[in-house]
């Protein structure tokens, strides 16, 4: 009788023990499957930087993003064999797209930027994909600001940190009043006020911020520099080869005709026509 009650008892408490051992094995396979999925699909993304207040550019509404920097950006993530959800949206002010490179925080940045000598000391760039020139965005009552020429006196806003308000302060400090702002809405918000008598950055730029304003806004329409917009890279030794796929991408953009396609999706209803004698660029090796 003993032991007859001795294996009535340890029957069920093996069984019971096997169960619990399947469940336990299927439960850490399951999981480690999951977090190998998870994983897989996390490192492979690319991390893009672009501007999130320029309508017709790099605008975020709604958790959804638009215009021309963020459709360029995205067929040359997907020739990088990235696909659309595997893409990760940053925004990348322009006092910050240096250091946001430097530290690695983004894989490559198209947010409005020009390339210039002074960035090319700590970024390195691909491109161009687009050249722009530096404009006037005054309220449409204005009649006395037809370009450049008329600055005397006047008040000014711009972005920190854009090559716009580097032009102002070099060419035309002893003549406006710059006030800087961190966004190009801010600056917008100024313009309506009365707080200054015109915005100025690039002509795209401008364009979509006036086709925002619903008419209550205009281009001056005479633009006093070229801006190479760049797609903004981390300097480092593999810098190079990045910058030559990325080339590769702008450049087949352009000649399938998905460039021309974008740009006038993006701008359509702005009245922004691009200057025929500079695009569309051609992205090169430096």
């Amino acid at each position: 009788m003993t032991n007859m009650r001795t294996k009535t008892t340890a029957g069920p408490g093996r069984l019971l023990w096997k169960i619990c051992s399947l469940i336990l094995a299927l439960t850490t396979a399951v999981g480690l499957s999951a977090c190998g999925a998870v994983r897989g699909k996390s490192d492979h993304v690319i991390t893009i930087g672009i501007k999130f207040d320029q309508p017709g550019l790099g605008y975020k509404k709604n958790g959804t993003y638009s215009g021309f920097d963020v459709d360029v950006a995205r067929y040359i993530a997907n020739k990088l064999g990235y696909k659309d959800y595997e893409i990760n949206w940053v925004e990348a002010p322009s006092k910050q797209r240096e250091t946001m490179l430097q530290n690695g925080d983004v894989d490559m940045i198209l947010a409005t930027y020009s390339i210039t000598d002074d960035r090319k000391k700590t970024v390195d760039f691909a491109g161009p994909y687009l050249v722009a020139g530096q404009d006037l965005l005054v309220r449409k009552d204005n009649t006395n600001i037809h370009g450049p020429q008329d600055l005397d006196g006047k008040r000014l806003c711009s972005v920190t940190g854009s090559t716009s308000a580097t032009v102002i302060k070099q060419k035309y400090s002893n003549k406006v009043q710059l006030m800087e702002q961190p966004s190009y809405a801010e600056c917008a918000t100024a313009l309506f006020s009365g707080i200054v008598d015109a915005v100025t950055t690039d002509d795209i730029i401008l364009a979509g911020l006036s086709a925002n304003a619903r008419g209550r806004l205009k281009l001056v329409g005479r633009p006093f520099t070229q801006e190479y917009y760049g797609v903004g890279i981390q300097k480092n030794a593999k810098s190079k080869a990045f910058a030559h796929k990325i080339n590769a991408a702008i450049n087949e953009m352009v000649a399938t005709g998905a460039w021309q396609r974008a740009l006038s999706k993006d701008t359509d209803g702005s009245g922004y026509r691009p200057d025929a004698r500079y695009n569309p660029p051609k992205a090169v090796e430096e």
